[in-house]
């Protein structure tokens, strides 16, 4: 199709604001998806999507419309996560697309990830229409809301669509609006083949799946093709696109999106972000790719039953095809065995890489409390990277350990600022600017610690503000903090699974609670357990699991007290023989429930 006829766009919007519905809706009025075969969240294809109603992966669709003007268009719709954590799926997205749709709910207004998203389109360069949907329910306010995006993107608030994904309402205006104000590609047909991977997944029959857009050039069916930073040539078995079901076209063209199978079944060699050009006549330069994205939180992964490690590893690696922002390394604990450190974009992130590895995959996981990347500066000059509290070097080898802070912005009405405020004091936050959007709404700006975020600090918002705030935040720096490990002793052996790094004014707190937890759980054995907190050589918290123990002066009735007294002694000799001899057994589920001590 002629060039002047193709319009890539994302639909970018924070979580729950209608993003998958309107796709549904696009995809209904074009005839793309016949009525029986329709759904909700059509694009979502994961369960766990249309369970929890978010979009997790990024999904590219092929529609045709037949404009006002009689011209038929190519329209390729990208349906973008919401949440904070995947904001790296919507960032390639973007790459693919010459504009975006910016959704905002009529009845909640512009939440923090919309600001951010928005800023994210207009950095890119891309033409973003503002559109206001939900204006059906009976909280909208669609003039006010439609006001509030004018002021931040710019422009009159005429300008902004009023839509109701739900019913229908408006989404032929907004067709149009995607025909005559998203612009048209500009790739040059006679130029050498490039076209960017902005997805992969892994398909069981077919191997690696790759999601392109062409730039330049064109791709044909059994074309020798290179990837540029692989450096690794392939064929191109099957081109095609996906409307939602794919559909082989043997060509595409420039300004076009769609996938690339080439047979290969090794996930390394189709990375995300690469650059696919032809064999025979190489492009001179390869596109401009991501960055690489950063993981802000780290924790183990460990298999319950110690055989499936293998089996988690391989579960791993094609999950990393899917979700190229994992990354892990193989780690050894000595209270849970072999497993990997993970790293992910956050905690919404992290549990749905459990649980998809779960479901999935048909593993039984336990996985250790999240940490955020530490970097020690050590005396001999170096600066070493600390991914868990076993990593933290000796503290006299130690000048300074310094612990990541991110820029956060929260989006609240104007009467839970004072809350809001002493939230985020108490988790040593520091307050940067304050905007009122609207006399009801305030956006605030801090500087926080990473590691204070990363546990509770959502839910905190959350459950303070009624649900109305919102957060979104990014990497800002290091600074040097006052912290240090605090360690679990069993039976005076240090569990590596329950170490945690914290902050010193909170380490009585931590283990404290920790060893009060840890008391509950651990069952009693025939010896006492001493259950210590320490933090280097000093205690600063002890409980005691009693031992099981039999009545020996039961068969005494009466009599003298010294003959019971030395009954008991010696069993109180026995219990303390079988102590330097024994190890305590601790239950599985005990490191599970243990890991949950953030989250009350």
């Amino acid at each position: 199709m002629d060039q002047s006829r193709i319009r890539n766009f994302s639909i970018i919007a924070h979580i729950d604001h209608g993003k998958s519905t309107l796709a549904d809706r696009l995809l209904e009025r074009t005839g793309a998806i016949s009525e029986r075969d329709m759904r909700a969240q059509l694009l979502d294809e994961m369960d766990l999507e249309r369970e929890r109603g978010i979009t997790i992966k990024a999904n590219a669709v092929r529609i045709d419309y037949t404009a006002d003007d009689g011209e038929t268009y190519e329209l390729n719709i990208i349906d973008t996560p919401g949440h904070v954590d995947f904001s790296y799926e919507v960032s390639r997205s973007l790459e693919a697309c010459e504009g975006a749709l910016l959704l905002v709910d009529a009845s909640q207004g512009i939440e923090a990830q919309t600001l951010a998203n928005a800023y994210m389109a207009i950095e890119a360069g891309l033409e973003v229409i503002p559109v206001v949907n939900k204006i059906d329910l009976p909280a909208a306010d669609p003039d006010k809301v439609a006001e509030e995006v004018a002021t931040v993107i710019g422009g009159s608030s005429d300008e902004v669509l009023r839509v109701s994904a739900k019913s229908g309402l408006g989404i032929e205006g907004l067709l149009e609006a995607i025909v005559h104000r998203l612009p048209p590609p500009e790739g040059d047909p006679d130029a050498d083949l490039r076209a960017l991977v902005f997805d992969s997944y892994y398909d069981t029959y077919r191997g690696v799946v790759g999601l392109i857009r062409v730039v330049d050039g064109e791709i044909n069916k059994g074309d020798a093709i290179r990837f540029m930073a692989a450096d690794h040539d392939l064929t191109a078995d099957e081109v095609g696109v996906r409307r939602p079901a794919i559909e082989p076209t043997g060509r595409l063209g420039p300004g076009s999106a769609g996938y690339l199978i080439t047979g290969v079944k090794d996930i390394d060699l189709i990375r995300v972000g690469d650059t696919v050009t032809l064999s025979r006549s190489p492009a001179p330069a390869p596109l401009a790719g991501y960055a690489e994205p950063k993981s802000m939180v780290f924790a183990g992964l460990f298999p319950t039953d110690g055989d499936d490690f293998e089996r988690l590893r391989e579960a791993l690696d094609k999950l990393r095809l899917n979700d190229s922002s994992l990354n892990y390394q193989a780690e050894t604990s000595r209270a849970l065995g072999f497993g990997f450190r993970a790293g992910f974009l956050g905690l919404l992130h992290m549990e749905i890489v459990r649980e998809r590895l779960e479901r999935e995959y048909d593993l039984d996981l336990v996985s250790t409390a999240p940490s955020v990347e530490y970097r020690a500066n050590l005396t001999d000059g170096t600066q070493v990277a600390v991914h868990s509290p076993q990593d933290l070097p000796d503290v006299s080898s130690m000048l300074s350990i310094e612990e990541p802070y991110v820029k956060v912005m929260i989006i609240t009405p104007s009467e839970y600022i004072g809350t809001v405020m002493e939230l985020v004091q108490g988790k040593r936050g520091e307050m940067g600017e304050m905007t009122y959007l609207s006399p009801e709404r305030v956006e605030l700006h801090y500087l926080m610690p990473l590691s204070e975020i990363v546990f509770d600090f959502f839910d905190a918002l959350k459950s303070r503000t009624r649900g109305y705030a919102s957060l979104d935040y990014e990497p800002s720096e290091y600074r040097p903090s006052d912290l240090v490990r605090v360690d679990i002793l069993l039976n005076n052996q240090s569990v590596d699974a329950f170490s945690t790094i914290v902050h010193k004014d909170k380490a009585y707190t931590y283990g404290r609670a920790m060893a009060k937890k840890l008391k509950e759980l651990i069952p009693r054995q025939l010896f006492d357990v001493p259950i210590q907190a320490a933090v280097g050589s000093r205690i600063i918290s002890r409980e005691t699991v009693k031992a099981k123990r039999k009545d020996v002066t039961a068969k005494c009735y009466g009599g003298d007290i010294t003959r019971k007294r030395k009954l008991l002694e010696r069993q109180k000799e026995g219990k303390r023989r079988m102590k330097m001899v024994g190890s305590v057994e601790v239950p599985q589920e005990a490191f599970v429930a243990a890991l949950k001590l953030d989250d009350e």
